[in-house]
C-alpha cells in the first residue's frame, strides 16, 4: 500500500531528495547570458505589462534566479496613481494572488485521495455527490473534472446570486453545454472538485491544502486569503468588472470565489515565489522534499504527463519553447504562471499583477519568452 500522501517518510535507507539552495547559472548547470537575459525582459516587463513581478528560475536544487521587480501596489485606484512615497515595492517575498494556480493545489489533494483509494480516477463523482443532479444525469468522472472534459461552460456568475444556498443550488443542478469527453476549459470544474474532496473527507479545502501540501513541504507563506501583505490587483468597478469593490489588495480577486468566501477549488491562494519554488521542486522531485512526501512517484508522473490532470502539458503560448518534451504547468489570470519540465529538471515561476489597476486584454508572450529564456539556458 503507498504511503499516505502529505506525510513526511522516506523509504527504507532512502536519501531524501535535495532542499532549495540559492546558487550560480552556472552550478545550475544553466548559461549565465540568457538568465541575465531573462532578467533584463522582466524587468522590462513592468513598463507594459504589470505593475510589479517576481521570477524565480532553477534547475535541479539549485534557485539561480530570484529576482523581484516594479511595485506590489502603484495605483490608488484604475486612474490615479500613489505618489512615489506611499507606492509599495515588489520585494522577493511579496505574495501575490495565484488565481488559478489554485487549481493545482485542487488537483493534488484530488490525486492524494486516489493515492489513498477513497476516490477512483474514472469513478462518477455523482457516486460521492448524488445531490449534484446534473453530475450524476451527465456521468461526470474525476478525470473529467480535472482534464476538464466534463463540458461544462467556463464560468457560472456565482457573484450574482444572494447567498450560499443559491449558489451551491446552482452548482448542483449546472448541466454541461458540450459533449462529455470535448476539451472546454472550465472553473466549475474544480468547484465541484472541492465539494467532491470536502464530501469524501469531511473537511474543508483549505485544511487539506494546507495539511496536506504546504505544511509538509514548508510553504509558509502560502494559504487562502485574507493576506494583507499582498501584491494588489484590480480596481474593481463595474461595467469593466464583475462587481464593485474597490482596489483589491489582500482578498481574493476572482469574484466567484470572492463570493464563496475566499476558498474555492479554482482560485483564493496567495503565494511567494519561493514557495511555489518548492512545490516546482516537490513535483520534480517525484512527489518528494527533503523528508516530506505529498504524493507519489506514479501519482505525480499520472499528473503531469498528457493530457495531465490539473496541469495542463506542452503549451507553447505559455511555455514558449519549454514546450514539446512534456512541460507541465498553469496559468493564472492575475498575472501568474508556474511550468516545471522534468526532460530538463527545470522550473519557472512568474508572479506578477497584470491585473493592476485594471484588467487588460490578455497575453501570455511575456510567460512564453521567459520559459524561452531558461529552455535556451540549459547546457
Amino acid at each position: 500500500m503507498p504511503p499516505l500522501a502529505g506525510l513526511a517518510h522516506g523509504g527504507s535507507g532512502a536519501l531524501s531528495p535535495p532542499r532549495l539552495r540559492p546558487g550560480s547559472p552556472e552550478r545550475a548547470g544553466l548559461d549565465p547570458e540568457e538568465l541575465r537575459l531573462l532578467v533584463r525582459e522582466v524587468r522590462a516587463l513592468t513598463e507594459h505589462w504589470c505593475s510589479g513581478a517576481v521570477v524565480v528560475a532553477g534547475r535541479g536544487p539549485v534557485l539561480a534566479v530570484h529576482e523581484a521587480v516594479g511595485w506590489a501596489v502603484r495605483y490608488a485606484s484604475g486612474d490615479r496613481e500613489l505618489p512615489l512615497e506611499r507606492r509599495v515595492p515588489t520585494a522577493l517575498g511579496t505574495p501575490f494572488d495565484l488565481a488559478s494556480l489554485t487549481k493545482l493545489f485542487t488537483s493534488v489533494a484530488v490525486l492524494q485521495q486516489i493515492e489513498r483509494g477513497t476516490l477512483g480516477i474514472d469513478t462518477l463523482i455523482g457516486a460521492y455527490l448524488p445531490d449534484f443532479t446534473a453530475a450524476v444525469e451527465h456521468g461526470i468522472t474525476v478525470r473529467r473534472l480535472l482534464t476538464h472534459t466534463s463540458g461544462l461552460r467556463p464560468e457560472l456568475p456565482l457573484y450574482d446570486l444572494p447567498d450560499d444556498a443559491a449558489r451551491i443550488a446552482a452548482l448542483r443542478r449546472e448541466e454541461p453545454v458540450a459533449e462529455g469527453g470535448t476539451y472546454l476549459y472550465s472553473d466549475l470544474n474544480m468547484l465541484l472538485a472541492q465539494h467532491l474532496l470536502e464530501r469524501i473527507t469531511g473537511r474543508r479545502l483549505d485544511v487539506l491544502i494546507r495539511e496536506g501540501i504546504t505544511r509538509p513541504l514548508g510553504m509558509t507563506q502560502t494559504g487562502f486569503g485574507p493576506c494583507p501583505f499582498a501584491a494588489a490587483t484590480e480596481d474593481q468597478r463595474r461595467p469593466l468588472a464583475k462587481l464593485d469593490r474597490g482596489m483589491v489588495r489582500g482578498r481574493v480577486h476572482d469574484e466567484n470565489a470572492y463570493a464563496l468566501g475566499g476558498v474555492a477549488g479554482h482560485a483564493g491562494l496567495f503565494s511567494t515565489g519561493h514557495d511555489l519554488a518548492v512545490f516546482c521542486r516537490a513535483l520534480l522531485g517525484g512527489g518528494a522534499y527533503g523528508p516530506a512526501r505529498i504524493l507519489g512517484p506514479d501519482f505525480v508522473d499520472l499528473m503531469l504527463r498528457e493530457p495531465g490532470l490539473g496541469f495542463r502539458v506542452d503549451q507553447p503560448w505559455f511555455m514558449g519553447e519549454l514546450a514539446g518534451s512534456g512541460a507541465a504547468g498553469h496559468c493564472g489570470f492575475t498575472g501568474t504562471s508556474l511550468v516545471v519540465d522534468r526532460a530538463t529538471d527545470t522550473f519557472l515561476v512568474l508572479l506578477a499583477n497584470t491585473v493592476h489597476p485594471r484588467r487588460r486584454p490578455p497575453d501570455s508572450a511575456p510567460r512564453a519568452a521567459a520559459a524561452t529564456r531558461l529552455r535556451r539556458a540549459v547546457r
